[in-house]
């Protein structure tokens, strides 16, 4: 990130954070207006964060591992999610997590050079009859098949998907 752009993205943090300031409890949704602005959480914004709301950096690391939804790593532009539920395990969603980290080039919890993809692993999203299943973001592919694979993904950095 250039450092106009990042010293930017920190001018709004401090924004955020005066505006949050008077609020009671306004950590998470500092938190949250952050990792918008930033795409996940970086340590010099946690820190400024901490400072900016006077509280301890302990109690913001605290936040940040208690609740799944905030990162400190970047994540890509598409999040794509292989459930391994028991359902979507056994029809194959170890397979279908495998054929992603060869597709994508990384393993799973990691992030593609292009900040393109993100893999997770989710262990039910609640469709077991679909199993196994992929999430993309907000659009959930069923009945998943390893040859499927590079297809979805094309999809995706092609821009063609809605």
């Amino acid at each position: 990130m250039a450092q106009e752009e990042e010293a930017k993205l920190y001018e709004q943090l401090d924004t955020i954070i005066a505006k949050h300031k008077e609020v009671r409890g306004p950590l998470i949704q500092v938190l949250h207006a952050a990792q918008e602005l930033f795409g996940y959480l970086p340590e010099k914004a946690q820190a400024r964060i901490a400072k900016g709301l006077g509280v301890p950096l302990s109690e913001v690391h605290g936040v940040l591992s208690f609740y799944s939804f905030f990162t400190t790593v970047p994540r890509g532009a598409h999040t794509i999610r292989v459930c391994l539920g028991t359902a979507c395990y056994v029809r194959g969603g170890k397979q279908v997590l495998e054929k992603f980290e060869q597709e994508l080039g990384i393993p799973v919890n990691s992030t593609t050079e292009d900040r393109q993809f993100s893999l997770e692993v989710n262990r039910c999203v609640g469709a077991c009859g679909l199993a196994p299943v992929v999430t993309v973001g907000p659009d959930i592919y069923r009945r998943v098949k390893v040859d499927k694979i590079p297809e979805i993904i094309r999809k995706y950095k092609n821009g063609e998907a809605k």
